[in-house]
C-alpha cells in the first residue's frame, strides 16, 4: 500500500496550476490575447493538459474513494491476496491530503467495520484490519476465542478451509463464522499455533483491531491500539482480483461488497 502518491497529486496538481495560470496572469497583464492551442510554450501546454487531469484524481483520491491492493493474507478469507479494493475517504471525516488534518467530522467506525489506517509503528505504511473494540470497550482474547466488554463473541464452524493461489497455504484451516455483535463475517483459526492472549482496555479516540486470518495477523494483540488521527477509511468494495498463483483474475470476487 502506497504513501507517497498523495504528495504526489498534490505537488504536480500545485506545479501545473503555477505554471499554467502564471503564463495567463502574464498575458493579461501584458494586455494580450490567449494564443490558440497549441500555440504554447511547451511546458504551458503541457501544464494546460495535465492540471485538470491531476486536480480531478486528487480530488477523487483525497475525499471520495481510494484504491488498495492487498499484499497479504492477514484478512483471509474476507480479502484474499491480489485483491483490488476501494476505501471509502470520507466515512469517518473528511481529511486534508498530506496532512491527514480533518477538518470535516462525519462519523466514527463501527464495530465489525473493515478499515485502512497507517500504522502507528510505521505511519508511512498503510494496513488493513476489522474494528473489533472501539472506545472504552475492554477487549480479551483467551483459547482462540474473543470476548467483548465480557461477553463471548458467537461462532458458528463452517468446517476446514479450502484456499487457492496464493492462499492455499490456509487450507486445513478451521473456518468460522463470527458473529460480532451483529457484524457476520469469516475467520481462520489456525489450530497449534501460538497468540497473544491477554486483556486490552481501549482508550479514548483509539481502536481495537483484528485480521481476521487470526493466528496470521499482525495487529492490536501485538503492538498496540489505532489512533482516531491515524485512520485512512473503510474498505467497502472489490473492483479486481489478480493473482498469479490462481490463473489470473477470479472473476468470482469482481464486485464483492466488503462486510
Amino acid at each position: 500500500m502506497d504513501y507517497d502518491f498523495s504528495f504526489f497529486l498534490v505537488a504536480a496538481t500545485f506545479v501545473t496550476g503555477v505554471v499554467w495560470g502564471g503564463y495567463w496572469l502574464y498575458l493579461k497583464q501584458l494586455k494580450r490575447p490567449y494564443p490558440a492551442e497549441g500555440s504554447e510554450p511547451l511546458l504551458v501546454e503541457y501544464a494546460r493538459s495535465f492540471f485538470p487531469v491531476v486536480l480531478v484524481v486528487l480530488l477523487l483520491r483525497s475525499f471520495l474513494v481510494e484504491p488498495f491492493r492487498i499484499p497479504s493474507g492477514s484478512m483471509m478469507p474476507t480479502l484474499l491476496v491480489g485483491d483490488f479494493i476501494l476505501v471509502n475517504k470520507f466515512t469517518y471525516g473528511i481529511r486534508l491530503p498530506v496532512l491527514n488534518n480533518k477538518v470535516i467530522e462525519l462519523g466514527e467506525p463501527q464495530r465489525g467495520d473493515i478499515v485502512v489506517f497507517r500504522f502507528p509503528k510505521q505511519p508511512s505504511v498503510d494496513y488493513i484490519k476489522r474494528v473489533i473494540g472501539l472506545p472504552g470497550d475492554r477487549i480479551a482474547y483467551f483459547g482462540k476465542k474473543l470476548y467483548v466488554n465480557g461477553q463471548p463473541v458467537r461462532q458458528t464452524s463452517l468446517g476446514r478451509y479450502q484456499g487457492v493461489g496464493q492462499g492455499s497455504s490456509m487450507t486445513g484451516a478451521e473456518h468460522l463464522e463470527e458473529d460480532l455483535t451483529g457484524v457476520k463475517h469469516s475467520i481462520l483459526i489456525s489450530p497449534g499455533v501460538s497468540s497473544v492472549e491477554d486483556v486490552f482496555v481501549v482508550p479514548n479516540g483509539h481502536y481495537f483491531v483484528m485480521g481476521d486470518n487470526r493466528d496470521n495477523s499482525n495487529d492490536s494483540r501485538y503492538w498496540g491500539m489505532v489512533p482516531e488521527a491515524n485512520l485512512v477509511g473503510q474498505a467497502f468494495f472489490i473492483w479486481m482480483n489478480w493473482d498469479w498463483q490462481n490463473n489470473g483474475i477470479a472473476f468470482d470476487r469482481l464486485g464483492t461488497v466488503l462486510n
